[in-house]
């Protein structure tokens, strides 16, 4: 069973709903956040990425970074830009892009179902990631973004979803990217206790986004459990901000690669060792991968279409039959030298949201020698792993629209 938990969550008064609202730390870099937080000293970025408030030279990871993130944060409820819900609350969140909508449960998840493995991950983090979030949440003492769950879509849970739609959203708004955002706050005792009974029924709910998030949130609130001689076990730290999306809502977009060298070959011989596994005919530009086992790749100006066999793609092992996978094997390790993806410095990762322009910008800049565009991960695909236990290569899935931080925050005491 999934335990979700109502909490009174701190939000934005409406007014000010658009301008806090920010795009998740980790999809842009200092300088990015620097850049989209300039005149607005409400923005969330202020707390989930602080060092845009401190000098340049002051390293991402240093501890005034962390208190400068709890500063602002108090600073935002002394000032009455965020206040506390008057009692513990649901919320249903929901994000349009384009014609695509998608309605998850905001809600509290739990730490206990986090460790036991109710809630399956996909992917392994990074320390140095793992351990920032940590000391985010330890110094602010708050869960700041949601961490972003699915489950097996259910009708029950559908046409509740559907009752409270009919409803006036507290928050609609279109963020500065085009993404529309509502937020309806569900406080009636009946609807909050029909959603936590029909989530009772659902077996597992599956990290879809914010590994590291979730890891630092399970490792904080173990933690404080250990160090509690009087703990219970209902504790606000036993649980996680999370937001429950059904699987059949979600969109994942191509997470694709670019390289920094051809590992000592020339652009020929590069394209024979491919052409050894893969078919490989030139075009069309882009070669936006169309199907399966089909990527593109941008090499020296020209754009290449590259088809994987049918024996890789009918592997037994759903990792090993992933695209990534495949790229992974067959290219990035063999032919390029890249054997650890997660600690490279030679490769980088581009998230589909950027567009094929971007790949191509990377290589004609001279930063990048190559660039790889994947057919997306399916959320099939992400499910079956989760199910058989198994990890996906980093950074094989990037889910759009991403959630905003600073909707509702949830301190953990």
């Amino acid at each position: 069973m999934a335990t979700i938990r109502p909490f009174k969550g701190f939000r934005p008064k409406p007014e000010y709903a658009a301008r806090v609202a920010a795009k998740p730390y980790d999809v842009l870099n200092s300088e990015e956040a620097r850049a989209e937080a300039a005149g607005n000293p409400l923005s969330f970025l202020h707390v989930g990425k602080p060092e845009i408030d401190l000098p340049r030279d002051v390293p991402i990871y240093d501890e005034r970074v962390y208190q400068k993130g709890k500063e602002n944060l108090g600073k935002l409820i002394a000032e009455g830009i965020l206040e506390e819900d008057p009692k513990p609350c649901l919320y249903l969140y929901s994000q349009t892009m384009g014609d695509h909508t998608q309605y998850g449960i905001m809600c509290c998840a739990s730490v206990r179902e986090y460790l036991n493995n109710t809630i399956k991950k996909h992917e392994l983090t990074r320390k140095d990631k793992e351990d920032d979030r940590t000391k985010h949440v330890k110094v602010t003492n708050a869960h700041t973004g949601p961490i972003f769950l699915t489950y097996r879509a259910r009708g029950p849970i559908d046409a509740i979803v559907e009752e409270i739609r009919r409803r006036k959203p507290g928050y609609d708004f279109v963020a500065p990217d085009g993404v529309r955002h509502r937020l309806w706050v569900i406080d009636d005792a009946n609807t909050i206790g029909a959603l936590v009974q029909e989530f009772a029924r659902v077996s597992t709910l599956y990290v879809a986004d914010g590994h590291h998030r979730s890891a630092a949130a399970a490792r904080v609130g173990d933690e404080r459990a250990k160090e509690n001689p009087r703990h219970r076990g209902d504790e606000e730290y036993n649980f996680f901000l999370a937001v429950l999306f059904p699987h059949n809502q979600l969109r994942i977009m191509d997470y694709n690669r670019t390289v920094k060298d051809l590992n000592g070959l020339e652009a020929g011989e590069f394209l024979a060792r491919i052409g050894e596994t893969f078919s490989v005919t030139e075009g069309p530009h882009p070669a936006w991968p169309s199907q399966k086992g089909e990527y593109g790749m941008f090499l020296k100006g020209t754009w290449y279409t590259l088809r994987a066999p049918g024996d890789l793609l009918a592997d037994p092992d759903p990792v090993e039959r992933l695209d990534v996978s495949i790229l992974q094997n067959q290219i990035l390790g063999p032919v390029l030298g890249i054997d650890d993806p997660r600690t490279s410095k030679r490769i980088d990762f581009v998230g589909g949201i950027r567009g094929m322009q971007e790949l191509e910008r990377r290589v004609n800049s001279g930063e990048m020698a190559v660039a790889f565009a994947l057919f997306p991960t399916s959320i099939e695909e992400l499910l079956s792993i989760a199910d058989a236990g198994k990890t996906m290569p980093p950074k094989s899935t990037w889910f759009e629209p991403k959630l905003r931080d600073g909707v509702v925050v949830h301190f953990l005491s």
